[in-house]
């Protein structure tokens, strides 16, 4: 066996399991048949909020609003405060 099979047999033995495993992945993602541009339908999992009175119904749309809304104010808090760090930190450095 000459010194360039050698070389290749090797370096086909390191590469093999990866490449096997990605050809694998390969043939899997093509065999999937299903439309992935659907987006996430909210409204079946809140139908069950459809049963209750109309007054009921709106408390719990702003329980959820309310809920969206803070948790927004707390991401802006987070992104401000890591914000405010980093300014003062270039500030002395």
């Amino acid at each position: 066996m000459d010194v360039f099979g050698a070389i290749k047999g090797f370096i086909d033995k390191i590469f093999k399991p990866p490449i096997t495993f990605l050809d694998l992945a390969i043939e899997k993602l093509q065999d999937v048949q299903m439309v992935t541009a659907q987006g996430l339908n909210i409204g079946q999992y809140f139908a069950i909020f459809g049963d209750l009175p109309t007054a009921w119904q709106l408390v719990v749309s702003s329980i959820l609003l309310s809920t969206v809304l803070l948790g927004s104010l707390l991401i802006f808090r987070s992104v401000m405060r890591m914000y405010y760090s980093v300014k003062e930190g270039v500030k002395w450095w």
